[in-house]
């Protein structure tokens, strides 16, 4: 297991987001030179100050939620409710009460767990954990993500399963959160059979210029 370092470098207190409303404004900054959906890969656009998904050009279909698959929503790869359920805050009063609460707040503001998705699927997906669903039809058109609401799973694309797995395995080095063994095996899995992109490596700089730490499970790969 890598471990993540704890930077001390003066410019973190002032650069790195204190709650998840900075870390989106940040994470647009980052992604304005990458504009595409997480999961599905639609281009994106901005439309005043709403960011809006071109569900054409990634061949998307709307399963059911007309509103929410017409916007960009900043997922949690690893949701909220995975990393804080276990506070005593979200014990006491759920998400809500947690944005009180300062280990949360630097939890859910972290730049290296959020990406830009369709907002039906990020609303599909809900807290779902991640694997396979062999026998789950497609639900969203050419977007090749997978959801069955009844075993609470979620399948993501080929193509996005190492980056998930490299925040999964960060997250759970950062911070008070853990994965069974069945889960870290799985990501462990992903993170070796698909090394990152050339943007998942420039994402990663991008964001620990910001942050001030980088996610080493990412930089491993780096020539």
């Amino acid at each position: 297991m890598l471990l993540v370092a704890i930077c001390t470098v003066s410019f973190q207190a002032v650069s790195a987001p204190q709650n998840f409303s900075q870390a989106k404004r940040e994470a647009e900054k980052i992604y304005e030179n990458n504009m595409t959906s997480f999961y599905c890969g639609c281009d994106i656009r901005r439309e005043g100050k709403r960011l809006v998904p071109d569900l054409e050009s990634c061949g998307y279909e709307v399963r059911k939620q007309e509103v929410r698959a017409n916007r960009i929503e900043w997922e949690h790869v690893v949701p909220a409710w995975e990393f804080g359920h276990q506070l005593q805050c979200w014990q006491d009063g759920g998400r809500r009460n947690c944005g009180r609460n300062e280990k949360f707040r630097r939890m859910e503001a972290d730049l290296h767990n959020l990406a830009p998705a369709v907002g039906e699927v990020n609303g599909d997906r809900s807290n779902y954990r991640f694997g396979f669903l062999l026998d789950t039809p497609e639900m969203y058109g050419q977007c090749d993500f997978k959801v069955n609401f009844r075993e609470r799973k979620a399948q993501p694309p080929i193509a996005k399963r190492g980056k998930i797995a490299r925040i999964y395995l960060y997250m759970e080095d950062r911070y008070p959160f853990r994965l069974s063994d069945g889960q870290r095996k799985l990501y462990e899995s992903w993170n070796k059979l698909y090394p990152p992109t050339e943007w998942e490596l420039r994402r990663n700089d991008k964001i620990s210029r910001v942050q001030g730490w980088e996610n080493p499970y990412v930089s491993a790969h780096a020539g």
